[in-house]
């Protein structure tokens, strides 16, 4: 499988793939009448979220916050689905080469196409950053974003995991789920801010997470507003970045798009560092939580030496700023939908 950079890595991922963009009823959880969290064992972190909830919503209370201002922010890949073994929008991609390869004979003596269409990613690592950006550009460009969102919902309904093999919208957490319907029912409003593209994911955000897309913010490439030859208007992918929301990117796309500080925020990398420190250095009541991937077992485990998802000085500083660690492997008791 490819082994995209990190750190550094998920960076600069992000900004090969965005400056190559160049161009509802959900399936989301339930909570229970009696326990609103059923996947997450009791302990620490389960017992954090239920008292930091109870106390921001008990009105008269010293901690007592307004619905308007009860804003939770979740990262993406990692944290409400999967991200392994590759982030599952460059698995998109490379998909759309291989579907896109019979229209570009020329690929098949061209990398970094020539590596993907052959399954052989071990080839495909050299090309770097100019080999995604080609590949990006490739899948992503030359099209209306109308015709993008249908060419991801076609992917979505086919494509499936190479472990699991299952649809990578059930790769969403049980537990992540069920936090956002408890989130929900006690007057938060959640948005999405990721690294992913935010194209990709706003077109599943709503009917797997119950998140509709105007609370989606992440990485976007710039559009352009454009009248088709019958007179139609468009809008059409260029080959200019917009905005990379990772990083110290996503307090700024919060600030941008949302217009709040969120009282909450979860994230599980490096990637969310900022995030998590911009919401817990907010005043009154905070919570950060951290997804920590320690369960090879049911899903995977990774942190510090990971090339997706890394999880390393973030991990280091949860003591410090006071964020709660989710063990995956103590702390969840199902892991996806409709498994063990």
């Amino acid at each position: 499988m490819l082994n995209t950079p990190c750190t550094a890595g998920r960076r600069r991922f992000l900004i090969a793939l965005f400056a190559a963009l160049c161009a509802c009823g959900g399936a989301w959880a339930q909570a229970s009448s009696t326990d609103p969290l059923p996947s997450w064992n009791d302990g620490a972190a389960k017992q954090a979220i239920v008292d930091f909830v109870g106390r921001v919503t008990r009105a008269g209370g010293p901690d007592f916050v307004p619905p308007a201002e009860r804003i939770a922010t979740f990262d993406n890949d990692g944290t409400l689905w999967a991200e392994q073994p590759t982030y599952f929008q460059l698995a998109f991609a490379l998909d759309r080469v291989k579907a896109l390869a019979p229209q570009h004979p020329e690929w098949k003596e061209t990398e970094p196409f020539k590596a993907v269409i052959e399954g052989d990613l071990k080839a495909l690592a050299p090309s770097g950053e100019k080999g995604l950006l080609a590949i990006v550009a490739a899948t992503h460009a030359g099209m209306t974003t109308d015709e993008f969102a249908t060419l991801v919902a076609d992917w979505l309904a086919t494509a499936r995991h190479p472990r699991f093999d299952r649809p990578y919208t059930d790769l969403a957490y049980q537990p992540m789920l069920e936090l956002l319907a408890y989130l929900r029912a006690n007057g938060f409003k959640a948005f999405i801010v990721s690294g992913g593209g935010i194209e990709f994911m706003r077109v599943f955000a709503e009917r797997v997470y119950g998140i509709p897309p105007e609370q989606v913010v992440g990485s976007s490439g710039v559009v352009k507003f454009q009248m088709t030859a019958d007179g139609k208007p468009v809008l059409t992918k260029e080959a200019k970045v917009e905005f990379v929301d990772d990083g110290p990117g996503k307090p700024v796309g919060i600030n941008r798009f949302i217009g709040r500080r969120p009282i909450l925020a979860v994230g599980n990398s490096d990637g969310d560092l900022q995030m998590l420190q911009w919401t817990v250095a907010g005043e009154g009541e905070r919570l950060g939580l951290i997804v920590h991937h320690d369960d090879a077992e049911r899903e995977y485990a990774y942190d510090r030496a990971s090339s997706i998802g890394r999880l390393d000085k973030a991990l280091d500083e949860a003591a410090n700023w006071g964020w709660t660690v989710i063990s995956m492997r103590r702390d969840w008791a199902r892991i996806f939908p409709s498994s063990p």
